[in-house]
């Protein structure tokens, strides 16, 4: 096995060759760009740019063996300790390169999903486009009625020889308006022992006929997601991903995996949200107020132990351990410290929070308020991850 210091030196030659190195950008207050806000605001037009880019940077970091580093070669990987991909992260965040953002759900969700609930055909067949960048993937969940109670979706899958026939609408699906395939949780059956059983698990051509893709106006002004109808979609079964009713174990690994990710701070990745929220008290004049330095040391805090809290969980996921409930910990945490940010932001902003006066630093905190009842809902609600700690975790009776 190649060392750490070889693998070192050969991913340095390579960005060093491929990339450009980013640009030292000042921390002072009032330079550069002000932008705050967690979802893009792009265009369909700017959304088709942003993923040719990043589909052009991840086909040629797959290419060189960095696109999949830890992952099982028979798929595309390269089968090395997850300690290799920490020093490609750690080299390539130097450099100017696309991001990640429009592989996030398929890598960080789906992909995972497909190795540990798909055959071995499907794997092949998707696992390594996946992390190319050839093929983008979305997961189709959330109904208007059954959002995260997933045990009462409606979207119905009707066996029909060696397919599907999928009916029903799906809400709230980030990216599906650029995703190839998605990962859709269907009813098939129902049981009066458990609202549990009867789910099954599918991939579905985004593409395939009955498959219709409407975008939904955010309060920001942009449209990161969508509400997506299927009317009689064919699906082979060999696009099931686990057993036939078993769909709620397969829907588990992908809200982990999703709960991990949003709450282990991809959500805001590459903005320094504490320090920019200390700059902007030091900048009101408010740093010597002693009510206002508490509320701030308390998100300050609470940032750090978010952040702890996800090396832990990774650690264990390191060893091999499966992701378990704890995780609901983390994303519920992230929530509650986005809430004491915006009522700190409210107390230094006042009126300008809401009305934009062109001070730098100052309105365009208001995207990032705008979001946050968002994200009490993206990932599970407050209230189910609430449920899932009391009960899964600290073995609570049922209310």
């Amino acid at each position: 096995m190649i060392t750490t210091e070889e693998f070192r030196a050969e991913a340095a030659a390579f960005l060093e060759a491929n990339a450009k190195r980013k640009v030292k950008v000042t921390e002072a207050w009032g330079e550069g760009s002000d932008e705050v806000g967690l979802l893009a605001e792009r265009t369909p037009e700017e959304d088709a740019v942003l993923l040719a880019e990043a589909k052009a940077w991840r086909a040629k970091v797959f290419d060189a063996g960095f696109g999949w580093i830890t992952g099982p070669e028979a798929y595309g990987g390269r089968g090395l300790p997850r300690e290799y991909d920490r020093i490609w992260q750690s080299l390539e965040k130097e450099y100017d390169v696309a991001g990640i953002g429009p592989f996030g759900i398929g890598l960080g969700m789906v992909a995972p999903t497909i190795l540990a609930h798909a055959i071995e055909e499907v794997r092949r067949r998707y696992l390594a486009p996946l992390y190319r960048g050839d093929v983008v993937a979305c997961q189709l969940f959330s109904e208007p009625v059954a959002g995260s109670d997933l045990a009462g979706i409606q979207a119905k899958a009707l066996r029909d020889g060696d397919e599907w026939v999928l009916n029903g609408q799906k809400v709230w699906t980030s990216g599906a308006h650029y995703s190839d395939i998605g990962e859709i949780i269907t009813r098939t059956a129902t049981y009066s022992d458990s609202r549990h059983r009867g789910l099954t698990m599918f991939l579905v051509d985004m593409k395939a006929p009955g498959v219709e893709v409407r975008p939904l106006r955010q309060m920001t002004g942009g449209a990161s997601f969508n509400e997506v109808f299927f009317t009689d979609v064919r699906v082979p079964d060999e696009m099931r991903l686990g057993d036939v009713d078993e769909g709620w174990t397969v829907a588990l690994t992908t809200l982990m995996n999703e709960r991990m990710a949003i709450g282990g701070g991809s959500v805001g990745s590459g903005m320094d949200l504490a320090g920019r929220l200390t700059a902007l008290t030091r900048h009101m004049g408010r740093d010597g107020d002693p009510v206002v330095r508490q509320q701030l040391a308390d998100v300050l805090i609470r940032h750090s132990v978010n952040r702890y809290t996800s090396l832990r969980a990774m650690a264990k996921m390191r060893a091999g351990q499966l992701p378990g409930p704890e995780l609901s910990t983390l994303k519920l945490a992230l929530t509650n410290n986005m809430q004491k940010m915006s009522a700190l932001l409210t107390e230094l902003l006042g009126p300008r929070l809401v009305a934009d006066t062109g001070e730098w630093g100052t309105y365009a905190w208001s995207q990032f308020v705008m979001t946050v009842p968002g994200m009490r809902v993206a990932g599970g609600t407050d209230e189910v991850l609430h449920n899932i700690i009391g009960e899964r975790v600290l073995g609570l009776p049922k209310g």
